[in-house]
């Protein structure tokens, strides 16, 4: 369990992460959403130690997370948005060098990366450096790395950034995997259909603060499940119905061109962030 109390962080007069609580369940795969400069990074390095709060607690499993826990550190497990890895480094050295930072034994090192690579399909390209790598083979072999350790939370900084459409996919099958292993997952993402797809419970955050939390599912249909989008020549305005017949009977009354559609979590991501935002 994850539990944030009150956290806030400052730079320099400016508040980043303004008075979050929030409590992510053992075993939940949570999506922190928001735009750039929304505080989700910022949250993501008290995390994983590499920021100190301001002020406020971060607990894990009832225990005060700080740099001196190691034992509480090593429950967490970080992939940020840049490829921190060596390049002229081969995938099994890049292991081997993460466990002996750990102090594991090599041989245990070597069995879980096999368990590892074969988890993630990257057996065959193993011998390959990572400059010679794909994005998607890289970061993949990212997520190896953070589970090398054994964690039991594992924090994602936009984890598909730059990929392509089939390795996104390929990537969420092997989140929704280790998810269904019992791993506790937070994820931040710019691609509101990732959090959408993959997210137990998502969290709107702008400004440092966060505006609300609930089910993908939940937020959807309290906006309206059914968006009707008219076409102006300021661009698309859409409206929102919580029965297909209400949008069906406002279709009938519109002239020009209209399309209906099942409201989307970005829907709701718009209509609560984007349009302060604009």
């Amino acid at each position: 369990m994850i539990e944030l109390d009150n956290l806030t962080k400052t730079f320099e007069g400016f508040t980043a992460v303004d008075s979050l609580k929030l409590r992510i369940e053992t075993g939940e795969f949570f999506g922190l959403l928001g735009p750039n400069g929304a505080g989700k990074t910022t949250t993501i390095g008290m995390l994983s130690t590499l920021l100190l709060p301001t002020s406020g607690e971060i607990r894990i499993d009832g225990e005060l997370l700080t740099r001196k826990r190691q034992d509480i550190k090593r429950k967490v497990s970080v992939i940020t948005q840049e490829y921190s890895m060596r390049q002229d480094m081969d995938m099994d050295e890049i292991m081997e060098y993460q466990g002996r930072l750990y102090f594991m034994p090599v041989k245990q090192i070597r069995a879980r990366t096999e368990e590892l690579f074969e988890f993630a399909g990257l057996t065959d390209h193993r011998r390959k450096t990572v400059r010679k790598l794909s994005g998607g083979m890289k970061r993949k072999l990212m997520v190896c790395r953070a589970l090398l350790t054994g964690p039991r939370i594992l924090l994602l900084d936009e984890p598909t950034a730059g990929m392509d459409a089939i390795s996104r996919r390929q990537m969420w099958n092997l989140l929704r995997q280790l998810n269904e292993q019992g791993l506790t997952i937070l994820l931040t993402t710019h691609y509101i259909e990732e959090a959408q797809s993959l997210c137990s419970r998502v969290a709107l955050m702008n400004g440092g603060r966060l505006n609300e939390i609930d089910t993908p599912a939940h937020l959807i249909r309290k906006l309206g499940a059914y968006a009707v989008d008219e076409m102006h020549t300021d661009g698309i305005h859409t409206r929102y119905f919580h029965e297909r017949s209400q949008a069906i009977d406002y279709l009938s009354q519109v002239q020009g061109q209209v399309s209906l559609r099942d409201t989307t979590l970005e829907d709701v991501f718009v209509e609560q962030i984007g349009k302060r935002l604009s």
